[in-house]
């Protein structure tokens, strides 16, 4: 696996975003009006987005509910082992929440693996403000394993479009 390359290739965007009829997932779904609509891109191995909360997204008045910051981070996390086409869900995930993150201020959200063991990912990723300074807000590590193929069957069969998106593992993961 070629988690830690730095001469990685660019990851096509279609691997990293989905393009299909569906695209309801709350953090990147383009078709989710109430979701976040988060667009990743890659960076090497890195995997990120760009994006600015708004008030539907706090908690406190004028700062990130820091559910809202986990759920972009566990999503993003969970897009590191794209480059090989397999997809993952989460099987724990830690964070650690530096200080209050600002709605109506863009920020950045990255995510890289770790340590891969046979079925098992560990990604770390962290979310911080754009610009010179680089604060951080909130990071996590997350521990990922293979999406079933159960889980896989029942989505493309629902929403055939998602075949694309979601390719059959090279093996079988239930």
């Amino acid at each position: 696996m070629a988690y830690n390359s730095e001469d990685a290739p660019k990851i096509p965007d279609a691997w990293l975003n989905d393009s299909s009829s569906y695209q309801r997932c709350f953090v990147c779904g383009q078709q989710n009006i109430a979701g976040l609509q988060l667009v990743f891109t890659s960076d090497g191995n890195k995997i990120l987005a760009d994006f600015t909360l708004d008030e539907r997204f706090q908690g406190f008045p004028g700062v990130a509910h820091g559910g809202i910051l986990a759920a972009i981070l566990d999503e993003t996390l969970g897009r590191v082992t794209v480059p090989e086409r397999r997809w993952v869900m989460t099987a724990k995930l830690d964070l650690r929440y530096r200080r209050p993150a600002p709605i109506h201020v863009p920020l950045r959200v990255y995510a890289e693996a770790v340590d891969a063991r046979e079925r098992l990912v560990r990604a770390k990723g962290y979310i911080l403000a754009l610009g010179a300074e680089k604060t951080v807000f909130c990071e996590a590590e997350g521990l990922f394993m293979p999406l079933p193929e159960t889980v896989r069957k029942q989505a493309v069969t629902q929403w055939p479009g998602l075949e694309d998106f979601f390719p059959a593992q090279l093996e079988e993961t239930e």
